[in-house]
């Protein structure tokens, strides 16, 4: 895999469905991170052909991530070791690489619907900021034993745009048709 993505290392690809951005690979630092001098949120959006996706390979069995078709969601992420996660138990699943997302986003780890369905295994807090620089790790939820291999796919990564409000103190809130209700409060489902 790492031979195949160094020849095609310069090319980019679409990440976000509503075309937001052009992505491709970039084997080394840097990946320049923005320093406020105004609100985060009145930044102005990188042009299409500057986001990167940067990453550094952590070890050698790391996988990098990639994409299956042009307008897929999000990455596929790699689990770089073998090994086997007991029925009912969780474990957070690195996948040896770092990554520097593209300035004004944020990852999601998302879990893949087929190994979701197959396997019972679900994604649980799988926020990565974009200021976060260590191994890339997922938390793994599984229904029923899983053994992992180095390789195999575990989870999507999803990047969005990140929105930083100004937070005003305000006397009273506006009135909505829901107001405080909670949890249930918009169905029966």
């Amino acid at each position: 895999t790492r031979a195949r993505l160094q020849l095609a290392g310069g090319r980019g690809v679409r990440l976000f469905p509503w075309r937001l951005s052009s992505l491709s690979f970039c084997s080394a630092m840097p990946c320049s991170e923005a320093t406020p001098t105004i609100s985060p949120s009145k930044w102005a959006r990188p042009a299409e052909d500057a986001m990167r996706l940067c990453f550094v390979w952590l070890s050698e069995p790391a996988t990098a991530p990639s994409k299956r078709s042009v307008r897929a969601v999000g990455y596929d992420l790699y689990h770089a070791y073998d090994h086997t996660v007991p029925p009912m138990e969780k474990a957070l699943v690195k996948m040896d690489i770092q990554i520097a997302l593209p300035s004004g986003c944020y990852g999601i780890g998302a879990p893949c619907s087929g190994l979701a369905a197959k396997h019972l295994r679900d994604v649980g807090a799988g926020i990565i900021g974009e200021d976060y620089r260590g191994n890339v790790g997922v938390l793994l939820n599984f229904g029923k034993e899983g053994a992992l291999r180095k390789g195999d796919r575990i989870a999507l990564l999803i990047c969005e745009w990140i929105f930083y409000p100004e937070i005003e103190e305000v006397q009273v809130l506006d009135d909505t048709e829901r107001g405080s209700g909670g949890l249930g409060s918009t169905g029966k489902n």
